[in-house]
């Protein structure tokens, strides 16, 4: 789901900022944006840890030790939007130039400092040592990511800290349907949502509507980046996307995939994307003429084989339901 929070920031903040700027600082504060809403899911790292103490079995030992290690953190600490408030403004600050707003910088620094701290004693007190090595670990990709964009583009501290914002803060809503909502007001005792968000009754059915959103998500980031880039869609999709309709053979193949066992799913039909990446497996030509020495052409052409794919999976399963 990570790259599915950034592809979200990413259209959102690019589409907006499109409005008023021009297309290369648009697109940088979409990146900015993007970036900041994968931070949040560093929390993961400590299921590695677990992983790592359960050592090596089977796959479905192992993906077990992984999930129940990363439920003791994930979505709490880092998916707040009261830490988002106020990590967002403070990695900025922490990372101010020391060039013509020297002596803002000098200002804001410590002020940042403090709110940085701030959060990981917070986060030791309220979900001991775990929860405060989750919140250092979080901090940290925070202040790299600005550090980088500060670098890498002319984003001003006010544009980075409203992409930081868009990117920490639309984060929690993307995992409203998959595993345990948010802790959106930690530290605070107060629950929003106590279950997952439901879109359909049937679980294997289900699974496929969040995929589908998170499918329909990236498109729209696609669409946002061709758009701003003027290109046309139909151009960068090659006729070799068509090989995803191949995938409907595994709703008869493989066992139905729901939300608490889906890897046999999300692993294969992810690999159908491939194709994308690979303008040498079958010959064909392109819808429009597209050029495989682009890289966008590899991604929209991986996207459609996999949204293919899904799709006739879909129609398969509603049409022909095998034990």
């Amino acid at each position: 789901m990570m790259v599915g929070h950034a592809m979200a920031a990413f259209a959102i903040a690019t589409a907006v900022a499109s409005r008023r700027w021009p297309r290369e600082r648009a697109l940088a504060f979409g990146i900015a944006a993007g970036a900041f809403a994968a931070a949040p899911d560093v929390d993961m790292f400590y299921a590695v840890v677990g992983l790592a103490q359960a050592g090596v079995g089977g796959v479905w030992e192992m993906t077990a030790a992984f999930w129940g290690s990363s439920h003791l953190v994930h979505r709490a600490v880092t998916h707040s939007l009261v830490v988002g408030v106020v990590a967002a403004p403070a990695f900025v600050g922490l990372t101010a130039d020391r060039g013509a707003d020297r002596g803002q910088a000098n200002r804001g620094r410590p002020l940042a400092g403090l709110l940085l701290a701030g959060l990981a004693a917070v986060a030791f007190v309220e979900s001991g040592l775990l929860g405060g090595a989750v919140m250092l670990v979080f901090l940290l990709a925070g202040i790299a990511i600005a550090l980088a964009l500060r670098r890498a583009t002319d984003l001003g501290p006010r544009a980075l800290v409203v992409a930081a914002l868009v990117g920490l803060l639309s984060h929690p809503f993307g995992d409203l349907f998959t595993g345990a909502p948010p802790r959106f007001l930690y530290p605070l005792d107060v629950r929003l949502l106590t279950e997952r968000v439901v879109l359909l009754a049937d679980p294997t059915l289900n699974l496929l509507a969040v995929f589908g959103v998170e499918l329909a998500t990236i498109w729209l980031a696609g669409y946002v980046y061709l758009r701003a880039t003027d290109r046309r869609l139909f151009a960068h999709i090659d006729t070799r996307a068509a090989v995803g309709v191949a995938y409907a053979i595994a709703a008869i193949a493989m066992p139905a995939p729901t939300m608490e066992v889906s890897y046999h799913f999300v692993f294969s039909i992810l690999a159908v994307g491939m194709v994308g990446v690979a303008p040498n497996l079958l010959p064909s030509r392109s819808v429009l003429s597209a050029e495989w020495d682009e890289g966008v052409t590899w991604v929209m052409t991986g996207l459609t084989a996999v949204s293919v794919a899904g799709l006739t999976y879909t129609l398969v399963y509603v049409m022909y339901p095998f034990p």
